[in-house]
């Protein structure tokens, strides 16, 4: 064993390291959820995909999707996640990681009682502020819903049907 530190790569990397200051972020709001958008594909290669969400205690999240060819990260900073993982709801809470694979139907909320502070990461990338802006029209009433179920292939957001996470929000989802 030695000490020499490792070499340096010369390759050059295909974008540039991606700073996001929380005074210059973005943020979209509805009733019960603050969207700080980070990164979005463009800025990092089509690497990934990154927003932070802060839910209201009660804050309904999304309802059952999947996604075909992104992976999807959860990264509880505070608070507590209600989530459903193909059929099994458990709860997140600061510090727990979740690392969700294609085709996993899945669907999160604000655990009862509990805000939740979440950091999001898709992976690779796509361009998903375009969707996260739109979400947060139709949650304040400024945009149809139905323009959500039109865009299920252009942000690779498939929502399904899910007995188990209805039981777990007491029938309402």
């Amino acid at each position: 064993m030695t000490d020499e530190t490792p070499p340096v790569s010369t390759t050059s990397p295909s974008f540039p390291a991606v700073l996001t200051r929380r005074a210059d972020a973005e943020t979209c709001a509805d009733p019960s959820s603050v969207m700080t958008l980070l990164a979005d594909s463009d800025s990092t290669g089509g690497g990934c995909t990154s927003y932070r969400s802060t839910f209201t205690e009660g804050a309904v999240g999304a309802p059952a999707h999947f996604h075909t060819r992104a992976s999807e990260l959860f990264f509880v900073l505070g608070g507590a996640l209600r989530v459903l993982v193909g059929e099994e709801v458990t709860v997140l809470s600061e510090g727990d990681f979740l690392l969700v694979p294609p085709h996993t139907p899945h669907a999160f909320a604000a655990a009862p009682g509990h805000e939740a502070d979440v950091l999001f990461v898709f992976t690779p990338g796509m361009g998903r502020f375009d969707y996260l802006r739109l979400l947060g029209r139709v949650m304040r009433g400024e945009a149809d819903p139905k323009e959500i179920a039109e865009s299920a292939e252009r942000f690779d957001n498939h929502y399904v049907d899910s007995p188990v996470w209805r039981a777990a929000l007491g029938g309402s989802a």
